[in-house]
Formats: C-alpha cells, sequence, structure tokens
C-alpha cells in the first residue's frame, strides 16, 4: 500500500533525475511515481545516475523522493521480488553530462575529425559509468576516490578497458598522458573483488605492435579469470590525422592474424577460450576467411566490431535456405524488380557476393554500391561512418551509366543516432528526395528481403513523413544521450 506525503523542500538535492516514462504494473507506477517527475533519492540515498536507482532500489519496502511541480513527495511502497522498478530516464547521468577523456591518443577518432561538423563530435568521452551500463570502452585514467568507491561498493562489473599497452611508458605515449596510472596495477585491484573486464588493444604500427602486443597479451592473460577478453583493433586514421601514424597494411594484418592464431590455441588449451579476438576488419584487410560464430565464444562484442561479418553471413545462409530456396521468386510476391544495395569499401565484396546469390535465388536485380568517403578520407572504409553526401553525390554520379535501383538500400548503421541522421546530419527521407526514390535501411540481408516483399521493412518514400525509431541499443558513444 503506497503512502504520499507532500513535503516543502528542506534543502537543494545534488542530483534529479528526470522520469520520461514508468512502467505499467511495475513497482514504481504502483506507487505512483509519474512521467515528468523527477526522481531525488531512494531509500534516503540520493542518486546521481540510473547505477544508484538499481542499486538503492534492489531493497523492499521502498521509500520514493520525487519532485513533481516544485513539491517534493514521497512515495513508498514494496517491490516485489522480481517486479521490475519500472522507471526510463531521459538520461542515464542525471548531471546529463558526460565523463571527458584527459588522453590526447593519437588515433582517437575525435581528434581526426573533419571540420565544421556538429559540436557533439567533438566530445571525447571516457565515462566508466557508460562502461558498465553499454559497454562502452574506457581508459580508467580519469578516476577519482570517489568513482572507485562507488565501482567497488556497486561492483560495476563487468567493465570494458582500453588498454592498448600494458607497459606503463608505452601506454602513456598511445595515451600522451604521462601521468596515466598503471592499468596493470588497476587491473589487479579489480582481481581482488572479482570484477570481469573486457579489454581492447587498438594496435598502431610502430606504436604498440609487435614485441609490445605480445609483451601486452600476455601480461593481460595473467589476469585470466578477471580479464575475459581482448579485442585486438587495427588502427583507424582519417585524412585528418595530423601525428604521422599510418594503418596497417595487408601483409601486417595478415601478420596479426596469424600471431592471433597462435595465441588463441594457447589459450585454449589453458582457459578453454580464445581470449584474445582480432576484430573484423583484419579479415577483411588481409582477405582472410572471417571465423565461425563459435570462435567467438559467446562474447557480445559486436559493437567493437567482432562476429558481425559472421553474422551476417550466417543469417544469409538461413534466409536463403529457409525463405528463398524453398520458395519461387513468384511466391515472394515482390514488390519491386530492382534494388540497390549501398555500403562503404570495406564491406563492399562481401556484400556483392551475397547480392549475387540473393539474385540467382530470387530472380531479381540487385545492384552493389560501395561508396568512398571523402568528407574523412578514403582510410575510413566502414559503413557507420559514411556519410550521406558522399551516397547522393555518388549515386547520381553512377546512376549516369546504369539506372539505379528503385529502392536504395543503405545500412540502419550509418544513421544510428539519437535524431535518426546521419554523421553530416542527413536523414534517411532527405536521402531520397535527393535521389527521388524510396530509401531503406538493412542490416542483414533477411531486412532485404522484407523490403522486396514489404513486410514491414523501414522504408523511406521521397514525398511521405515516416517517424520510427532507427538508433538501436549501442548507438554513438557520445551522441547517444547528448
Amino acid at each position: 500500500m503506497k503512502q504520499n506525503v507532500v513535503m516543502k523542500t528542506q534543502e537543494a538535492t545534488a542530483y534529479a533525475g528526470k522520469i520520461k516514462a514508468v512502467q505499467p504494473r511495475s513497482a514504481a507506477a504502483a506507487m505512483g511515481v509519474r512521467g515528468g517527475d523527477e526522481l531525488l533519492a531512494i531509500n534516503g540515498q540520493s542518486c546521481e545516475d540510473v547505477i544508484d536507482v538499481q542499486f538503492f532500489s534492489a531493497d523492499s519496502p521502498l521509500e520514493i523522493l520525487v519532485r513533481r511541480d516544485d513539491q517534493e513527495i514521497m512515495l513508498r511502497g514494496v517491490r516485489r521480488y522480481y517486479q521490475p522498478l519500472g522507471l526510463e530516464f531521459e538520461h542515464p547521468t542525471f548531471d546529463i553530462d558526460i565523463r571527458r577523456c584527459n588522453n590526447l591518443c593519437e588515433f582517437c577518432f575525435v581528434l581526426q575529425m573533419a571540420p565544421k561538423m556538429r559540436r557533439t563530435l567533438y566530445i571525447k568521452d571516457d565515462d566508466y559509468r557508460y562502461s558498465f551500463l553499454f559497454g562502452h570502452f574506457v581508459t580508467l585514467t580519469n578516476l577519482n576516490a570517489h568513482d572507485w568507491d562507488r565501482i567497488r561498493e556497486q561492483h560495476l562489473s563487468p567493465l570494458y578497458v582500453s588498454v592498448h599497452a600494458t607497459d606503463l611508458e608505452v601506454r602513456r605515449r598511445c595515451l600522451r598522458n604521462a601521468t596515466a596510472p598503471d592499468i596493470l596495477s588497476q587491473l589487479r585491484e579489480l582481481a581482488d573483488l572479482n570484477f570481469e573486464v573486457h579489454t581492447q588493444l587498438v594496435i598502431t604500427p610502430g606504436l604498440n605492435d609487435g614485441e609490445i602486443m605480445r609483451k601486452s597479451v600476455h601480461e593481460l592473460a595473467a589476469l585470466w579469470p578477471t580479464v575475459r577478453s581482448i579485442s585486438v583493433v587495427p588502427v583507424g586514421l582519417t585524412k585528418h590525422h595530423k601525428y604521422g601514424k599510418r594503418a596497417n597494411l595487408p601483409d601486417e594484418a595478415a601478420a596479426v592474424l596469424d600471431q592471433c592464431a597462435a595465441w588463441q590455441a594457447e589459450f585454449r588449451a589453458q582457459f578453454g577460450v580464445g581470449f584474445v579476438y582480432p576484430t573484423d576488419e583484419w579479415y577483411l584487410v588481409a582477405d582472410y576467411a572471417v571465423p565461425s560464430i563459435a570462435s567467438y565464444d559467446g562474447l557480445a562484442l559486436h559493437e567493437n566490431g567482432l562476429g558481425m561479418v559472421r553474422s551476417f553471413l550466417d543469417e544469409w545462409q538461413t534466409v536463403r535456405h529457409n525463405e528463398i530456396s524453398a520458395n519461387t521468386a513468384i511466391s515472394f510476391a515482390p514488390r519491386v524488380s530492382h534494388i540497390t544495395l549501398v555500403t562503404a569499401t570495406l564491406f563492399a565484396p562481401t556484400l556483392h557476393q551475397a547480392a549475387a546469390e540473393f539474385a540467382a535465388h530470387s530472380g531479381l536485380t540487385v545492384d552493389v554500391i560501395a561508396i568512398h568517403n571523402t568528407r574523412l578520407g578514403e582510410g575510413i572504409t566502414v559503413a557507420g561512418l559514411m556519410m550521406a553526401e558522399d551516397v547522393i553525390a555518388q549515386l547520381i554520379e553512377q546512376s549516369a551509366d546504369r539506372p539505379l535501383g528503385q529502392v536504395i538500400v543503405l545500412p540502419r548503421i550509418m544513421f544510428d543516432h539519437p535524431d535518426g541522421v546521419s554523421l553530416d546530419d542527413q536523414s534517411p527521407k532527405a536521402v531520397a528526395m535527393a535521389l527521388n526514390r524510396p530509401v531503406a535501411l538493412a542490416d542483414q540481408m533477411g531486412d532485404v528481403l522484407d523490403i522486396v516483399t514489404g513486410k514491414g521493412a523501414l522504408v523511406f518514400e521521397p514525398d511521405a513523413d515516416l517517424i520510427r525509431p532507427i538508433m538501436r541499443e549501442g548507438g554513438w558513444a557520445v551522441e547517444k544521450y547528448l
């Protein structure tokens, strides 16, 4: 049974979380919490973010202090076992801000951003709260005593940590931070607390590759099972890079893959898992076959580029066998006969193969067009960083030689932003209007099948307004909540 007690504000509360919505039949709904309320405290504890809300609401009965119409209201009730609290907040951190990075890594993508783009693209985020909540990789170089107390007390595990090098001096050079703490000491402290940590090494030729990389891998392996994985990531450099570094060449990518394969054999014998995992880009650059999904040992690190290509290929085989091969083209009742699939240059060969198979089995004409990134440079080859202006200009140019499809299919991840816009602030509808034909968004070939058959596809017409969510959990690290 709930009780509402209206109170005068006694003193300013340090944090206030704006409640966006309250889930029906949740504990908060039963207590009378409303969307628009500002959460001030739970069971007498001030809450500075959703982590505190989760932590302090674990007990029952509950007292929730909210601010409503300039009055503080105490709401009391009981939360049953397994009953959700049911609060959705405008921002996961109640100060709305995100913790800034205090490093100046030469390979930092923010420091290589093209000029005259939106403000938030120049914010360097390094927030341990986002690491715990959403799997963002952070360096642990900007933590104060209060942060460490929270990490310990609330057991904020797992964490995702950008290591780059375990050697202290090399890591400080990687971060361009002469006072960066010893990452091994920090990880050992987390080991003493029985934490789970996933790490990454962004490999830059001449900086942390070769023997430095070998040392890092084995020193991190010595911290198993606290350190559960190492993602090995190739450095990405835009044309605005100022520090004279370069990307990994195809033969270097092949060497990294061969070395990682040898390490995986070693670690599978020791730990039962591969432990060190090269991201997909290495395989595509070196022209190696991507490994099976089982080789990733169940890790959910797609956002870091692990296993996305294999998932795409496996999903396509399932769709091809179960939804296409068992039918004829006529039974699809396709709404179009010609589609154009658009991607960036790195993934284009893989998509070409799937598109050719799709065309052969469906009877449709399926084109693939690879887009070059002119704003960030030819070295940026991934779909998530494609610019709409490049898509529009290059498709118009190519249409002079070959007609475009009746529908243009773009990668959904290109618009994975709270406002559903690309890096250069263009919406899918804006692209549709510029090309004067429908634009559809897809992640996998099953989405393409839905597009041509009209089954729940995310399609934007040039002359129609469509408001549908595009972004999925784990979108843009900085801009998702800014």
